[in-house]
C-alpha cells in the first residue's frame, strides 16, 4: 500500500512493493494517489509479465530508429538522444524512471546551459515517454507528470546595427553586386538576407533558384521549421541582393562556423545569425501589422513572435503615436 502525507503545500507518494521503490510529489492529494494506484499496478503487471520489460537506454534507442529517424531534426535529436543515453537513469527500466530521476538531472543540467536548452530537451525526452506510454505500451503513467519545467529565457533584446553589418560582410569577403561563389562570401549574403527577408539559415539554404521569382518578388519555402511551405515576400533590397546568388554550396554547420569566425574577426559579440531573423522582423514591424508580419516570419502564435522577435523599443513606438 502507497504512504502518501503532506508536505507544505504539496502531496508526496511513496511505494515500496515487490522491491521497487518510487516516490513522486503531486499538488493535490487525488493526484498522488491516482498515480500510486497506477504505478503500484504496473509493478504487479511486470511482475507478473504483462508488461514488457525496456531500458530507458532501449527505448531511446527505439524512438530513433522508428520515430526521429523520419523527422526532419533528426540529426539535431539524435546527438540529445545519445547524451540521454549517457545518463545514469538510462540503464534503468523506463517503468522504473521516477520524477525525481528527471528533476535531478534537471537541476544538473541547469548549471551548465540555459532554461531554453533544458526546455528543448525536457520536450524531446516528454515525447520519448509519450510513445512509449500510448504507442509502445512499455508504461502507463508518464514520470513527466508532477515535473517542473524550467522557465523560459528572458527575451533577447540584442539589436543588429548597420555598422556592425558591413564590418562583419566584409571579414567575410563580402564585395557589392559580385557573384557570391565561395562559401565566405555565401555566408555574408545569406546573413544580409535574412536581415531584409527575416527566413532562418536552414530556411535560406533550402532555396534553390527554381524558388525565387524575382518578378513577382517571392521566395517559395517547401521546408520550414513548423513543416508549413510558404511564400516569402521580397523588397526590393532583397531583390539586389538575390541577383548575386546562383544557388548554395555552403553547408548549415560551415555557415555556423564561418559566422563565429567572421564575428571574432570583426571583434564583434552578443548577437548571432539567428538575430538577423529578429532585427528583420523588428524593422519591418515599422511598416507591417502583426498578420502581416505573421505571414512573412511564418508563426502561427502571434504571442511567440510579439515576445521573442519584435524588438522594437517604447521610444521607437511613441514616435508612430
Amino acid at each position: 500500500m502507497a504512504h502518501i502525507h503532506k508536505r507544505d503545500k504539496s502531496w508526496r507518494a511513496e511505494i515500496d512493493k515487490h522491491g521497487v521503490r518510487r516516490s513522486a510529489t503531486f499538488p493535490t492529494k487525488a493526484a498522488a494517489t491516482a498515480w500510486a494506484t497506477q504505478i503500484e499496478a504496473d509493478i504487479v503487471a511486470r511482475k507478473h509479465g504483462a508488461l514488457e520489460q525496456c531500458s530507458m537506454a532501449d527505448a531511446l534507442a527505439r524512438y530513433e530508429s522508428d520515430v526521429s529517424s523520419k523527422k526532419r531534426g533528426h540529426e539535431w535529436e539524435k546527438k540529445r538522444l545519445v547524451m540521454f543515453k549517457a545518463e545514469p537513469w538510462a540503464k534503468k527500466a523506463i517503468a522504473d524512471i521516477t520524477t525525481d530521476d528527471l528533476a535531478r538531472w534537471r537541476d544538473k543540467r541547469l548549471q551548465g546551459v540555459t532554461s531554453g536548452a533544458v526546455r528543448r530537451d525536457v520536450t524531446l525526452l516528454r515525447h520519448v515517454f509519450s510513445v512509449a506510454r500510448k504507442e509502445w505500451g512499455l508504461i502507463r503513467v508518464s514520470p513527466f507528470d508532477g515535473f517542473t519545467v524550467p522557465a523560459e529565457n528572458r527575451a533577447r533584446t540584442r539589436r543588429i546595427g548597420w555598422a556592425e553589418v558591413r564590418r562583419i560582410v566584409r571579414a567575410l569577403g563580402h564585395r557589392s553586386r559580385a557573384v557570391a561563389e565561395t562559401k565566405s562570401a555565401q555566408c555574408a549574403l545569406a546573413f544580409l538576407l535574412g536581415l531584409r527577408t527575416a527566413m532562418r539559415a536552414g530556411e535560406l539554404l533550402s532555396l534553390t533558384p527554381q524558388d525565387v521569382d524575382l518578378s513577382q518578388r517571392v521566395a517559395h519555402l517547401s521546408q520550414t521549421k513548423n513543416g508549413d511551405a510558404r511564400d516569402v515576400p521580397l523588397s526590393r533590397a532583397a531583390c539586389r541582393l538575390f541577383r548575386q546568388w546562383r544557388g548554395w554550396t555552403v553547408t548549415s554547420a560551415s555557415l555556423d562556423a564561418l559566422f563565429r569566425k567572421a564575428r571574432k574577426a570583426a571583434g564583434l559579440s552578443g548577437f548571432t545569425f539567428h538575430d538577423s531573423r529578429a532585427e528583420a522582423l523588428t524593422r519591418m514591424a515599422s511598416k507591417l501589422d502583426a498578420f502581416e508580419l505573421a505571414r512573412v516570419s511564418g508563426h502561427r502564435d502571434l504571442k511567440t513572435l510579439l515576445a521573442r522577435y519584435y524588438r522594437a523599443t517604447a521610444a521607437q513606438i511613441a514616435l508612430k503615436l
